[in-house]
């Protein structure tokens, strides 16, 4: 089994591997203050819940493939591969390790690592030119060309801080669930908010989207538009440019980059 984990910014996303399959996922809140041995103890409430893991820590994990926005989660989870996983193969996304991907950037260092692990997984699955937009923290736009290249992106407020700004800086607003209104015309304060939200960010994907497509490659058409994260699916019925929709693109990517440096290690 093989055990992956992207930390993002708001949550951590786990997944559990056995061979290509996904079998077991989870989703938890990330915390830049809890240590290692507090991970530890999440980790072993979490695993020892599937039937194909033992009671113990590590017990039936064959390997571990981690991506991190947070360094300080980073660092806390190094530490837990080493203490409580040992002798467990891991691999840490960070500058040195083998994705596949070249990086055609001002400085490839700036990039985040479930960027560019999200473009080895759209490569592999889909082929480029290719777009995937992530729906996370941030909204991100990654491009990737036709020879499997990550050649940039765009960056944009996701739609959690949209709705936090509005119900922080309105006199008369609050924060509201994101879901989708009866109509697109809001008939209380409530509805105006989730339509602005929803129908706002499917006409900011579908206008991005087109924008880059028409830089990436000659025939815009030929442009594969990948969606992910877990805000993904308030969007997907409105936005007219989505392809395909993979919720556990960034957990695949991860495979495939743990798959590539394992026989180096």
């Amino acid at each position: 089994m093989l055990l992956t984990i992207d930390v993002g910014n708001t949550h951590t996303v786990l997944g559990l591997f056995d061979g290509e399959d996904i079998v077991e996922h989870w989703r938890i809140s990330t915390d830049a203050r809890r240590t290692a041995d507090e991970l530890a103890v999440l980790l072993q409430g979490l695993m020892g819940m599937h039937p194909l893991l033992g009671d113990e820590l590590g017990d039936g994990i064959d390997g571990i493939a981690i991506c991190a926005t947070v360094p300080s989660v980073l660092h806390e989870l190094r530490e837990v591969t080493r203490r409580y996983y040992g002798d467990v193969p891991a691999v840490l996304v960070e500058p040195g390790v083998k994705t596949g991907v070249p990086i055609l950037m001002d400085n490839p260092k700036e990039v985040g690592a479930d960027r560019i692990i999200n473009a080895v997984a759209a490569v592999e699955l889909y082929g480029g030119p290719a777009i995937v937009v992530d729906f996370g923290t941030a909204t991100t736009f990654d491009a990737v060309s036709a020879r499997g290249e990550y050649v940039g992106g765009v960056i944009a407020p996701g739609i959690e801080i949209s709705v936090e700004a509005l119900g922080v800086r309105g006199a008369q607003l609050r924060k509201i669930e994101v879901a989708r209104p009866r109509s697109v015309i809001g008939k209380n304060t409530v509805e105006a908010m989730q339509s602005g939200i929803i129908y706002g960010f499917a006409g900011q994907v579908d206008g991005v989207v087109n924008r880059v497509a028409r830089e990436l490659a000659e025939d815009p058409d030929d442009v594969t538009v990948i969606a992910t994260g877990g805000l993904a699916p308030m969007v997907l019925g409105e936005s007219s440019v989505i392809d395909e929709h993979e919720p556990w693109l960034t957990l695949i990517g991860l495979r495939l980059v743990y798959e590539r440096n394992v026989s180096r290690m």
